[in-house]
């Protein structure tokens, strides 16, 4: 199976690639491949340009071979669907299976996404969450035709491979940190460093980026 991870990206950082190596090796993944999103239709634009944002992921992703750059959403115009997403990597990999992965909020929300019932036709729902959250109450906040789909899988256990599309649930702790947070931390001139690779680091230093407008650079 090939993972999917779609984001904005803005910048790459440990969380998303330590997520992306966690689940490669966890499901067995071929590949991960990290799709940064044009125009999020669920998320405000992204700060950086698409371009700056591209940049830092091959510079982070480098010599990584199980992790793979998709720039297939930055070369399509309008709001970035998943939906179309899927469909063009689909017709690409034929039968190949996909696990698009996706964070609880993310997942919760599906149904306000565009065409959201195509996506299980394309691909399985690989759905990461915190075991202390995750009950019935959540349970019964999801859609019942995705509901019957779901299987939890516990730690170090054999992913099971069923033939129909399934809801993988996979409890992972998230790396507490966020774009969000790196970015108001460098507008605020505080320190970065630990929270992205070294590369990603320089790159931002080297074009301001997420700086006060008007800021010198350094």
């Amino acid at each position: 199976m090939i993972g999917i991870y779609g984001g904005t990206f803005d910048p790459i950082h440990f969380g998303h690639l330590r997520t992306a190596l966690d689940l490669r090796q966890r499901l067995q993944l071929h590949a991960v491949r990290m799709i940064p999103a044009h125009v999020p239709p669920h998320r405000p634009p992204p700060v950086a340009s698409a371009e700056a944002r591209w940049a830092m992921l091959e510079l982070a992703l480098a010599g990584q071979a199980e992790l793979v750059a998709d720039d297939r959403e930055l070369r399509r115009p309008g709001p970035s669907y998943m939906v179309d997403t899927l469909s063009s990597l689909r017709a690409e990999l034929g039968d190949q299976p996909m696990g698009l992965i996706l964070g609880m909020d993310a997942f919760l929300g599906l149904e306000g996404w565009h065409r959201w019932e195509r996506l299980l036709e394309l691909a399985h729902l690989v759905v990461l969450h915190r075991a202390h959250i995750w009950g019935e109450e959540l349970k019964q906040r999801v859609p019942e035709e995705l509901r019957l789909r779901m299987i939890e899988v516990e730690p170090f256990a054999r992913v099971p491979d069923p033939a129909s599309q399934t809801v993988y649930l996979i409890n992972h702790e998230p790396f507490p940190i966020s774009g969000t947070s790196i970015r108001a931390r460098q507008s605020r001139g505080l320190p970065i460093r630990e929270l992205v690779p070294h590369e990603i680091y320089s790159y931002i230093q080297k074009y301001g980026l997420y700086r006060r407008e008007g800021e010198d650079l350094v």
